[in-house]
């Protein structure tokens, strides 16, 4: 009896310390989401500010509306329009270790203390706005880039270009306000030159009465930045 106490006791402080570490990461990173937040905010108030139609700086002397807009979608999803496109954050609500295989397992900071690997993470993808406007479901957004936060606000970015490129020194990068409003620019900036490309030719030639009648009504014929994009790596950024 007593060795099942023993056991059951083990076992029961082995529940609560994971359930206390998925929830110190979890709070952690809702807490940076939050700042997330408040800096995209913040961004596109400083926008309409300087471009403000009513000063001698109108975004309209071109006779085009310069939107630039900011949607607090929900606790753990948030978006920034601008011009054709959008950009949605969004966190997810679960907590996730790194593999064995993955290069921040392999640093001495992970190496020290196991908990450290496990992360919140915040996705940014990327869609067209008319995708959105036009109720275009099968059209294709694009995963930018993957902030993961531990519990000791250090992060690392998974993304494409320059967005994964300034951000992975995990044991050593403290996730700050100068970093978050870096991490906005940057995707900002990757998704203004990425451009919307005409797909295949070969790949649109044929069409069903179905798809047509279904693109007159709702223009849903499948439309994408890259088409096929799943996330490897982009033949056209080389």
């Amino acid at each position: 009896m007593s060795t099942r106490n023993t056991s059951e006791k083990s076992l029961i402080r082995e529940i609560v310390r994971k359930n206390k570490l998925t929830q110190e990461v979890f709070d952690k990173t809702m807490g940076i989401f939050n700042q997330f937040k408040a800096e995209s905010s913040g961004l596109v108030a400083d926008f309409h500010q300087i471009y403000d139609p009513g000063s001698g700086k109108s975004a309209r002397k071109s006779g085009h509306d310069l939107l630039f807009e900011y949607t607090d979608r929900g606790p753990f999803d948030f978006e920034l329009k601008f011009g054709s496109d959008i950009l949605i954050f969004f966190m997810h609500s679960n907590v996730f270790e790194f593999s064995r295989d993955h290069e921040v397992m392999k640093t001495a900071y992970t190496r020290e203390d196991k908990s450290r690997s496990y992360c919140g993470i915040i996705h940014v993808f990327n869609f067209l706005a008319d995708s959105f406007a036009y109720n275009r479901t099968n059209d294709l957004g694009y995963l930018i880039g993957r902030v993961f936060v531990n519990r000791e606000q250090h992060y690392f970015i998974e993304g494409k270009r320059e967005i994964g490129l300034l951000y992975n020194n995990f044991p050593y990068s403290k996730l700050g306000i100068k970093d978050i409003r870096s991490i906005l620019h940057s995707s900002i900036r990757y998704t203004l030159n990425f451009d919307l490309l005409t797909p295949p030719f070969e790949n649109m030639k044929e069409v069903t009465v179905s798809e047509m009648q279904t693109t007159l009504n709702a223009m849903s014929i499948r439309t994408g930045k890259r088409l096929g994009f799943r996330f490897q790596k982009d033949e056209l950024e080389e």
